[in-house]
């Protein structure tokens, strides 16, 4: 070693040492080669330090090693996601699960339903009610192992996933147990994750609840066909019956249709069901679940005749569809579509069935008016002002037949309605009602540049506001409607609730050329009967869950946008449209009525907007062509204003003998001529006399006098009553109940609906 050390030394130092006996005689391997070459000083160093090549074995157990502990890590984590699996997956109570049960709409006595939301037509039962042999023909059609096995069958998950592999097929090879997994926690699943999942649910399942229990929620969700999920739908489809009064024979043939119900139901594949049916009753007596002289007594039972049905027909289709919009429509709906059809809720809507009965009754031309022309379509709706709850509607007669809405969908030219959110503008700009305006016809209209008639060509003379509202008369509101503006008449009647486009560059608003639904002019005319406080709309008043603990209660609230003794005054014109306007035939009502009429100013469409303190109600007919092209109302029933006649027959029905309400007491602290003294003729016609068709007393009936002023005043169906007046004009250009048509050739366009 020392020498080494020296000679190491030596080389560092540059000196050559001599070669010594033993290195001259030694050879050496390179790469499997013999040298005589002798080393250098180096080669012996990395000699010595163990500088040589591993030896293939050692490479070969290290990847060994490598592979093996890969295999171990993948195995721990393959354990470990599967119990993280387990411990996470929850067993959710069964009544919080979608597909509970159908959720049931209901009439305001929370108790006389309208109809369900359904994907599925199910009922969940108690199965300690059936027979013992109703789950045992189950187990036996289905999962004969069902009361030995652990809730998941590997062999049948390996066998299905081999056939979806190299077949493309969906089998699932499932138990009972994950067919209820599947059925009622997870929904259909068909990914192999979705099976994963579905596994462990089943071994879980399985381990914390009864087979018994697991069994019975099986029957409650699997499907029959016919539309029904669960033996309870099944049996009432089937056989009309409830499932606990099932025989062995209807169990028997209802478990052997399961894997496919649709295909096999006795009615379309009658050999086929019989064959499962005895296959059935087979495996129960192998099983010992029936004895052999129950199997030989046993026949293939009769089915009754099936016809789907849908919750959505006849009128009651209307309230099922406008209580799922409420709910599920909006940025802040409180529900979903799914959880309407599958949640199981019990909804009360504020749908008095009584009413809506007499709605029905009086509108729907199956009932009322059966000469009704089958174009003429009418739209009806009830509500309390005071809330804004629903009470009766009237949107068709199926809605199979017809999907589109005549409260909320169909559209129709609303008329004269408008004229009472002007008159509230002039109210608000300190105009007395008492204020003379000129009723002549024709008047040409700068605002316009055209020339206006009054309905029927009738000319009114010098008329205050209360006479001009209740006979609707349009040069008089064309001429208010300048100084109020129109886009004063737009804002107001967009703050009272209408949401509907409304065109303010025109002052024709205020004749109500512009299109909207029952619904939105009933809202709008909500907070005119509420004292100018604006209710919201609606017709569901709360829903539960299937524990009866409540979901959803309507909120009750109301801005006050106007303000009440403004209101008050303008309640007290709108009943001029009912004491000796054009809606003088509700006189029979013998109470206090508030309204307004409109027609559309090609007359096809009249309407009626009337309401006592607490009940409002709209009826609105228009005349729509096959084509959807909108046509002239025919005159019969424009001459009886048809509407108002609709209004009067429900409204007496629906008030009864309900106590006499009236409106407030009214103060008119307006000016007359208008604040600047420029509205009307002025300051100066203070003292107008009304005339004598201005002074008519409310009647429990009509008067035969009165009668005869509504077959010859009312004349030709216009809401603008033809009243005798001095002064009759000779102008062509305005037909009876054309508000706002002008002389000229290039009047406004009519929308029609």
């Amino acid at each position: 070693m020392a020498k080494q050390t020296h000679t190491v030394n030596s080389a560092a130092k540059g000196r050559r040492p001599a070669p010594s006996t033993r290195q001259v005689g030694q050879t050496t391997k390179i790469r499997g080669k013999k040298s005589n070459k002798a080393p250098s000083h180096r080669s012996d160093v990395r000699s010595d330090r163990g500088g040589h090549r591993q030896p293939p074995k050692k490479k070969r157990h290290l990847l060994l090693k490598w592979i093996l502990g890969i295999l171990a890590t993948l195995i721990v984590a393959a354990i470990g996601c599967f119990a993280y699996l387990y411990l996470t997956t929850e067993i959710v109570p069964p009544e919080k699960q979608a597909l509970a049960q159908k959720t049931t709409v209901y009439f305001a006595d929370g108790t006389t339903p309208i109809g369900t939301y359904a994907n599925q037509d199910r009922e969940i039962i108690d199965c300690a009610v059936l027979p013992q042999y109703v789950g045992n023909s189950i187990v036996a059609s289905e999962n004969r192992s069902f009361y030995n096995d652990s809730g998941i069958d590997l062999k049948g998950i390996g066998r299905a996933l081999f056939n979806n592999v190299t077949k493309g097929t969906r089998q699932g090879g499932s138990t009972i147990t994950q067919q209820y997994a599947e059925r009622y926690y997870l929904g259909e699943t068909t990914t192999y994750k979705g099976k994963l999942r579905e596994a462990i649910l089943a071994l879980k399942i399985s381990q914390t609840e009864s087979k018994d229990k697991v069994l019975c929620n099986y029957m409650n969700t699997i499907y029959f066909g016919r539309g029904a999920y669960g033996i309870e739908a099944a049996s009432q489809n089937y056989f009309g019956k409830s499932a606990k009064d099932l025989t062995l024979s209807e169990a028997a043939m209802l478990s052997g249709i399961i894997p496919a119900p649709t295909t096999w139901d006795p009615a379309v594949s009658p050999k086929q069901a019989e064959s499962r049916f005895h296959r059935v009753l087979g495996i129960m007596e192998e099983d010992h679940y029936i004895s052999h002289a129950d199997k030989v007594k046993a026949s293939m039972p009769q089915t009754i005749d099936y016809s789907p049905r849908n919750v959505y027909q006849g009128p009651n289709g209307y309230l099922l569809r406008m209580v799922r919009n409420e709910l599920t429509e909006g940025k802040k709906a409180p529900f979903t579509a799914d959880d309407l059809d599958t949640g199981g809720y019990k909804i009360i809507t504020t749908i008095e069935k009584d009413k809506q009965d007499l709605m029905f009754q009086v509108a729907s031309p199956s009932t009322g008016d059966k000469d009704l022309p089958p174009t003429l379509q009418t739209g009806g709706l009830s509500v309390n002002p005071h809330d804004g709850s629903i009470i009766a509607l009237y949107a068709g007669d199926d809605y199979l037949v017809k999907q589109l809405n005549n409260v909320d969908q169909a559209t129709f030219q609303v008329g004269s309605t408008m004229k009472a959110y002007t008159l509230l503008g002039a109210i608000q700009e300190g105009v007395s009602l008492n204020t003379v305006f000129n009723g002549n016809s024709p008047r040409t209209f700068s605002s316009v540049g055209k020339s206006v008639a009054n309905a029927g060509q009738v000319s009114y003379g010098y008329i205050n506001l209360y006479s001009a509202f209740a006979n609707s008369v349009n040069t008089v509101f064309m001429d208010l409607g300048e100084h109020v503006t129109s886009q004063k008449t737009a804002q107001l009647a967009h703050t009272a609730g209408i949401t509907g486009k409304i065109d303010d560059t025109t002052t024709f608003d205020t004749l109500g050329l512009d299109a909207l639904t029952v619904y939105d002019a009933t809202q709008g005319y909500a907070t005119l009967a509420n004292g100018g406080k604006k209710p919201e709309l609606h017709l569901v008043s709360q829903v539960k869950d299937s524990k009866d603990q409540e979901l959803y209660t309507a909120v009750i609230k109301g801005d006050q946008v106007f303000n009440p003794d403004q209101i008050a005054l303008l309640q007290k014109a709108m009943t001029s449209t009912v004491q000796y306007g054009t809606g003088s035939y509700a006189r029979s009502l013998g109470r206090p009525i508030a309204g307004k009429t409109g027609t559309a100013n090609d007359e096809t469409a009249i309407s009626f907007i009337g309401f006592t303190p607490s009940v409002l109600t709209t009826f609105a007919v228009w005349n729509q062509g096959e084509d959807g092209s909108a046509l002239k109302v025919p005159e019969v029933y424009q001459n009886q204003f048809y509407p108002v006649r609709l209004f009067t027959q429900y409204m007496k029905g629906a008030l009864g003998d309900s106590p006499v309400e009236k409106f407030p007491n009214a103060v008119d602290k307006g000016k007359i001529g208008g604040p600047d003294g420029t509205w009307g003729t002025g300051g100066g016609r203070s003292n107008y006399t009304p005339r004598y068709y201005e002074q008519a007393v409310p009647s429990q009936t009509p008067t035969p006098e009165a009668k005869k002023d509504e077959s010859s005043s009312t004349g030709s169906g216009s809401d603008d009553e033809k009243t005798p007046t001095q002064g009759g004009s000779t102008d062509t250009g305005s037909e009876s109940g054309q508000e706002g048509q002008t002389t000229q050739s290039n009047s406004p366009p009519a929308t029609g609906q």
